[in-house]
């Protein structure tokens, strides 16, 4: 990793004074869904690397999409459970800001993981690079992390192997750390809440590890029979409605997007997602909704039937995810 940390900058004294990059693998994006491998760079100030830690970790079910993360049932079945490795992991999160691309994701699946453990992750805020690269203006033309590390000259070796991708997120995080620094741009942080409830009422019963199965349409179900809920308002867009959304151009920032009936990814990350997007969630279609997301547009429900009789644009979920990788900036 190239070492410039003799560079002079004014470093703004509001930062933060250590990050941790994090990078987990999971069996899928469901409440339910398990971590399978977890690593943490830890970064100091000035983003220069203290040192690493890398895990895997036993899901205690099916691993899920093994063709993306290449973990087996054979290769988790002797790894440690999440319980084992939680002190551990905590001890490399503690006093630092959690770093990571699309970082609601990952530390909604890691405060999941603790409180399962009836435990809970010293982490009190996170970064997205993500956000942090639209701060930046950086000139990409998507944000995933392959470009953003192109971007940068930092070269992928095994791409959704969580200690390679830290390392990536890692090399890539400083540059942009240094180049906010000299240009006192303000972090795009946010607060970590810690998950405080858990209904134990029955989960779907998934095969363990040693037991594995397809991987296929038990997401959708599986997080509606259990009650994980994060303990938090969620803020007002800080963005003006734009309009509606017109077919083959982005999203733009301060859209009213609203989702009706079932999501494959859980409905809450989903709808987390478009507020870092700066997008707007709609609890209802009116007159001013830009656009309404849902699986079955022919479903006879209020939102629909709404968005028929106003003309509201409807996509489905997987045009969705992908419009939310590209969100244009606000006017002005």
């Amino acid at each position: 990793m190239p070492d410039d940390r003799t560079t002079a900058v004014t470093w703004p004294t509001a930062y933060p004074q250590g990050y941790a990059v994090v990078d987990v693998e999971t069996t899928g994006l469901a409440r339910d869904d398990r971590i399978v491998s977890a690593a943490v760079y830890r970064l100091d100030a000035q983003g220069n690397v203290e040192d690493h830690w890398y895990t895997l970790v036993n899901p205690e079910r099916d691993p899920g999409p093994v063709w993306i993360h290449g973990l087996t049932s054979d290769v988790l079945e002797g790894a440690p459970l999440f319980p084992e490795i939680a002190a551990e992991f905590a001890a490399r999160l503690d006093g630092r800001v959690l770093v990571a691309h699309n970082a609601m994701f990952d530390w909604q699946m890691i405060a999941r993981e603790y409180a399962r453990a009836e435990s809970t992750a010293p982490v009190r805020q996170r970064l997205c690079t993500i956000a942090l690269a639209k701060e930046l203006a950086l000139p990409l033309p998507n944000h995933k992390l392959a470009t953003l590390a192109a971007h940068f000259g930092v070269v992928q070796q095994r791409a959704h192997n969580a200690l390679d991708d830290a390392r990536v997120l890692a090399e890539a995080f400083r540059p942009s750390l240094h180049a906010a620094a000299e240009r006192n741009v303000r972090l795009p942080l946010l607060e970590c809440r810690p998950l405080t409830e858990w209904a134990s009422s029955a989960a779907p019963e998934r095969p363990r590890v040693g037991h594995q199965s397809s991987y296929g349409g038990g997401a959708a179900a599986s997080y509606r029979m259990n009650s994980w809920r994060p303990s938090r308002k969620r803020p007002a867009c800080p963005h003006p409605n734009p309009g509606r959304y017109e077919a083959d151009r982005p999203l733009k920032q301060g859209m009213r997007v609203a989702f009706s009936g079932d999501t494959s990814v859980d409905r809450e990350l989903l709808e987390d997602r478009t507020v870092e997007a700066g997008l707007h969630v709609a609890t209802s279609v009116s007159r001013l909704t830009s656009l309404l997301v849902t699986n079955d547009p022919d479903a006879p429900t209020s939102k629909t039937l709404k968005a028929k009789s106003f003309g509201t644009p409807v996509v489905d979920e997987a045009a969705y995810t992908q419009l939310l990788r590209d969100v244009a900036p606000a006017d002005g």
